[in-house]
């Protein structure tokens, strides 16, 4: 089945940028205007979180936006709400992520129908361990045409990482580092010891690095070794500044690509 995530990496091979906000933040209806414009300055792929109560693997910044977006409202029905129509007007592919308790407290099948009904293309569910996923979730994902997105670490051993490249039918998340989210200014050797190791296994699944990837500097690094990289702690605290959210997305993506 035709998937928008396949399509992306088919057509582009290399600087894929790929931005992560938290839904119901910094406003509650903000949501389907920062995918809008993210799209129209060109990001080509979005993560959209979905704010949970304990977001262990966040750092302080998606931790408050998370914080924002519930005192404002948000849930996952509402934000299923807010993106029942997106797909009139944006075409890139747009990936849920969150933690596993929210999904399964909504109910996996149904949530992975609304998923499929509304054009999302994959889910990111760090908690969610890939033994799980394949011994229970993995046929409902499939069905729904929906791809669940695995991350790895510079602690996965490499017969995980295998493993992974083989259940992966997206792009496969590698986390920068072991902290937890947040925009970080360089890049240690470590990390690029970390990404090359990683580039030498040949896994058959593209790659895209995330946690610690905040401008310019960064993105390129991580483009060194990957098909591209995300950001997020860094456009979230972009999204707290004064100014339309026209303004501050269209001037973040600047920093980054021009």
């Amino acid at each position: 089945m035709n998937n928008r995530i396949n399509k992306l990496f088919q057509e582009k091979k290399d600087r894929i940028l790929s931005v992560y906000f938290t839904a119901g933040h910094p406003e509650l209806n903000d949501t389907k205007t920062i995918i809008q414009e993210l799209e129209k300055n060109g990001v080509k792929m979005i993560e959209i979180g979905m704010p949970f109560s304990d977001p262990v693997a966040d750092g302080p910044v998606i931790q408050q936006s998370s914080l924002v977006s519930l005192q404002n409202g948000m849930s996952v029905r509402k934000l299923f709400e807010q993106l029942a129509d997106i797909r009139q007007t944006v075409t890139i592919p747009l990936i849920l992520m969150g933690y596993l308790n929210p999904v399964l407290q909504y109910g996996m099948e149904a949530f992975c129908a609304k998923c499929e009904e509304i054009g999302i293309d994959g889910l990111i569910l760090p908690d969610l361990p890939p033994s799980v996923y394949e011994e229970d979730y993995k046929s409902i994902f499939e069905a729904h045409n929906v791809h669940n997105i695995f991350l790895i670490t510079p602690q996965t051993p490499d017969e995980r990482l295998h493993e992974i490249d083989e259940l992966s039918t997206g792009f496969i998340y590698m986390v920068s580092s072991n902290a937890t989210t947040g925009a970080k200014t360089s890049v240690s050797d470590a990390q690029n010891d970390y990404f090359d190791r990683i580039n030498k296994l040949k896994l058959k699944s593209p790659r895209v690095i995330g946690f610690g990837i905040s401008n310019a500097e960064t993105f390129a690094n991580a483009c060194r070794y990957a098909n591209g990289a995300i950001l997020g702690s860094a456009f979230v605290k972009a999204l707290d500044e004064a100014g339309s959210i026209e303004e501050k997305v269209a001037g973040f993506v600047r920093s980054v690509v021009s």
